[in-house]
C-alpha cells in the first residue's frame, strides 16, 4: 500500500512539473475569449448567464483583462443591476418561474455576486442597492426553504457572505446558516456525503437504472463549489465554520472514491453506466472547489491534489476544443439522463463559468509552486 502511495505521489508531482501558470493562463484566455467572441454580455441576469460571469469574473482577478471587467459590467448594465425586475413585493416569489415575479427564486439571485465583485472593484451604492433590497426582504421573512434544490446553494450562498462582506450585517449569515439546515434536511445523504438534486430524487424513491443512490454530478458541483465560495468570505471566528468546513471535507472524500479513472466525473456520480461518458460542468466545479480547498489549507495536497490533476487533465485535454469550444457539457436540465448525448460540440454558459473557475484555481497553486 505504502509503495502504491509513493507511485501515485511521484506521478503527481510529474504532473505539476508538466504545468505552468503562463500554459494554464493561455487555456483561461483561449476558452474565454472564445466565448466573448461568439457571445454578447447583453442576455438576462437568469442562473445560466450568471453562472459563466461568477467564472469571467476570476479570470479577471487572474489576468487583469480589462475587456473581461468590462463583459460582465456591460451584461450588469444591460439587465440594470437587477435579476428579476418586479417591484411588488407582495407578489414575489421563490419557486421555480422565469418571469419577472419570481425576484426571491435564486435563479434570478446568483446575478447579485457578479453585481457585489464589480461593486468592490469600483463602489458605487446603485450596483448593489438591488441585491440588498431583495436580500433583505426574503430574510424578513419567516420562510426558511428558499434553498430547495441544490444549485439554489451556489447560486445564493456566496451572496450571503458576500453581502455580509460589504456590508457587516450579520443577519446574512445566520439567515444563510437557517437556509442551509433546511436544504441539508431535504437532499443531504449522511451515508453517501453527498445531496440529491432536490427532495424528488431522495433514495429509494428515485434510483438509478441499475437500482442505485443517484447523485447528478452538476448538481453536487454546484454545491461543493457553493460551500468553497462561502469559506473563501465567511469569518474566522463565524459559529458555523466548523460546519461548513465539516461538510465541504465530507464532500470532497465522497468525490474523489467516484471519479473515473479518465479524470472525469459521469453525471451520475455513483453509477456510470447510468448515463455513461464525461461530463464537463460538474467535473470542473469540483475541480475547482478540490484545489480551493488544497490553497487555503483546507485539504490535503497529498489526498487531493492527484485527482485535482487528473480532472484537469480531462478539462485541458478533452474538454477543450482546438478552438477554444469548451464541450462535453451536459445541457439544461436537473438529473443524468440515459441516452442523452453529451459530446465535444456539447457546450453552454454555465460550463464555460466552471471551466474558468478550476482553471483559475489551478493558476493561483502553480502560482504558489513557482515562487
Amino acid at each position: 500500500m505504502k509503495r502504491i502511495f509513493v507511485l501515485l505521489l511521484a506521478v503527481t508531482m510529474l504532473q505539476v512539473s508538466a504545468q505552468d501558470k503562463t500554459s494554464v493562463l493561455k487555456l483561461i484566455d483561449k476558452a474565454n475569449g472564445y466565448w466573448q467572441q461568439k457571445n454578447k454580455p447583453e442576455v438576462r441576469a437568469f442562473w445560466d448567464e450568471a453562472a459563466y460571469h461568477t467564472g469571467n469574473m476570476e479570470a479577471f482577478a487572474i489576468t487583469g483583462n480589462e475587456s473581461y471587467r468590462k463583459y460582465s459590467e456591460a451584461w450588469a448594465i444591460h439587465n440594470q443591476w437587477m435579476g428579476a425586475k418586479s417591484k411588488d413585493k407582495q407578489a414575489w416569489k421563490y419557486k421555480y418561474g422565469e418571469t419577472d415575479d419570481h425576484v426571491l427564486f435564486g435563479d434570478w439571485q446568483i446575478c447579485f455576486q457578479t453585481y457585489i465583485d464589480l461593486y468592490n472593484l469600483h463602489p458605487e451604492s446603485y450596483k448593489i442597492e438591488r441585491a440588498i433590497e431583495v436580500m433583505a426582504y426574503q430574510m424578513s421573512t419567516a420562510a426558511s426553504d428558499y434553498w430547495w434544490w441544490a444549485d439554489g446553494l451556489y447560486m445564493v450562498m456566496p451572496v450571503m457572505t458576500k453581502l455580509y462582506r460589504v456590508t457587516g450585517n450579520r443577519l446574512y449569515l445566520d439567515k444563510l446558516h437557517e437556509y442551509f439546515a433546511y436544504a441539508n434536511r431535504i437532499m443531504y445523504d449522511k451515508q453517501a456525503g453527498l445531496y440529491y438534486r432536490d427532495a424528488k430524487y431522495v433514495y429509494p424513491m428515485h434510483k438509478s437504472v441499475n437500482g442505485k443512490k443517484d447523485f447528478w454530478a452538476r448538481g453536487d458541483g454546484w454545491v461543493f463549489a457553493g460551500l468553497a465560495k462561502v469559506l473563501k468570505d465567511l469569518p474566522a471566528d463565524d459559529p458555523y465554520r466548523k460546519l461548513y468546513i465539516a461538510r465541504y471535507k465530507g464532500m470532497a472524500r465522497a468525490l474523489v472514491k467516484c471519479q473515473q479513472e479518465e479524470g472525469y466525473w459521469t453525471r451520475s456520480m455513483l453509477d456510470k453506466d447510468h448515463a455513461p461518458g464525461p461530463e464537463t460542468s460538474g467535473t470542473a466545479f469540483f475541480t475547482y472547489g478540490l484545489l480551493w480547498g488544497i490553497n487555503n489549507g483546507v485539504l490535503s495536497k497529498k489526498a487531493y491534489l492527484p485527482a485535482a490533476l487528473n480532472a484537469w487533465k480531462y478539462l485541458s485535454e478533452m474538454a477543450l476544443q482546438s478552438d477554444g469550444k469548451v464541450g462535453y457539457v451536459q445541457p439544461i436540465g436537473e438529473k443524468a439522463i440515459p441516452g442523452q448525448v453529451v459530446n465535444a460540440s456539447s457546450t453552454s454558459n454555465f460550463g464555460v463559468g466552471a471551466f474558468l473557475l478550476a482553471g483559475c484555481e489551478l493558476y493561483r497553486f502553480l502560482d504558489k509552486v513557482e515562487k
